[in-house]
């Protein structure tokens, strides 16, 4: 059976690039010599086709699959995006989620910080973006960004949360196509009334008894 490794556009088969060893052997490679000299002729002409099969593989197959491992199945980055309607820096009982929000991905070379790509997406109705990433981007710092709100009253991007760095490679050991990222959030003009009750009651459950 062929073996296939697949490049964009292009299916490779090792078979049909298969060579004859027997073309490479000295007669044909009969194998029917007499005496050590013709031996050792004989086991040269083997050894020299095996080398050149191997070459071949490295050539021609080892590239396919770095290609694949490279250039396989984009990166699902997954989050969501929240309304701080409390303006208290984190998600609440409170939070609502905002669909239409915009989201870019970036990712910038370590050395020098510079963009070396971006994409951007908008969250569905439950406020949750998934956004699709080409390529590995091993070398590379990423992270999820806000772009904007379409809440008029929440437009304004939480410092702390108005960013979440993200994983977009599959050297590090990790195979999956789907990565999350934390949820960022925008503050509300105005917090909501009750606001104050609420966070009460988170304060008085973080003290000890």
């Amino acid at each position: 059976m062929a073996a296939n490794v697949k490049r964009p556009g292009q299916t490779f088969s090792i078979l049909s690039h298969a060579i004859d060893i027997r073309q490479l052997m000295p007669s044909g490679g009969k194998g029917t010599r007499n005496g050590p000299q013709d031996a050792l002729y004989f086991n040269g002409g083997a050894s020299m086709a095996i080398s050149r099969v191997l070459l071949l593989f490295a050539l021609c197959v080892l590239p396919g699959l770095v290609s694949a491992r490279t250039l396989g199945n984009p990166f699902h980055i997954q989050g969501r995006v929240y309304c701080d309607t409390c303006r208290c820096g984190f998600e609440t009982t409170a939070t609502t989620y905002i669909p239409g929000a915009t989201v870019r991905i970036e990712c910038k070379y370590r050395n020098t910080l510079q963009l070396a790509y971006s994409v951007e997406g908008e969250t569905d109705a439950t406020g949750t973006y998934n956004i699709l990433v080409e390529d590995d981007h091993e070398d590379q710092i990423c992270e999820s960004v806000l772009v904007s709100s379409p809440v008029n009253d929440c437009k304004s991007a939480d410092p702390g949360r108005s960013r979440a760095n993200v994983v977009v490679t599959r050297y590090n050991g990790v195979v999956k196509d789907k990565h999350y990222a934390n949820n960022m959030g925008f503050f509300k003009d105005q917090p909501l009334a009750g606001c104050e009750e609420l966070l009460k009651q988170y304060l008085n459950y973080d003290q000890p008894e």
